[in-house]
């Protein structure tokens, strides 16, 4: 599993939190593509199904508690 940078903890722990792709872009200044972009990433790094067993598996993980 690859190390997740800064900027995907942040977003993955706003998906969490039960923000969407526009909300997210809104709270950290970048666009909804940039969001998408780091969520598909995140995705690839975590060998996840799709983004909620993303945050399955981080919160599985211990990803978050950094």
């Amino acid at each position: 599993m690859e190390k997740l940078t800064q900027r995907e903890k942040t977003i993955l722990k706003l998906i969490t939190q039960g923000y969407g792709y526009r909300q997210i872009s809104k709270l950290i200044y970048v666009s909804t593509h940039t969001v998408k972009a780091h969520i598909s990433t995140i995705i690839r790094k975590l060998d996840a199904k799709n983004r909620t067993n993303a945050v399955y598996i981080a919160i599985v993980s211990h990803l978050l508690d950094e």
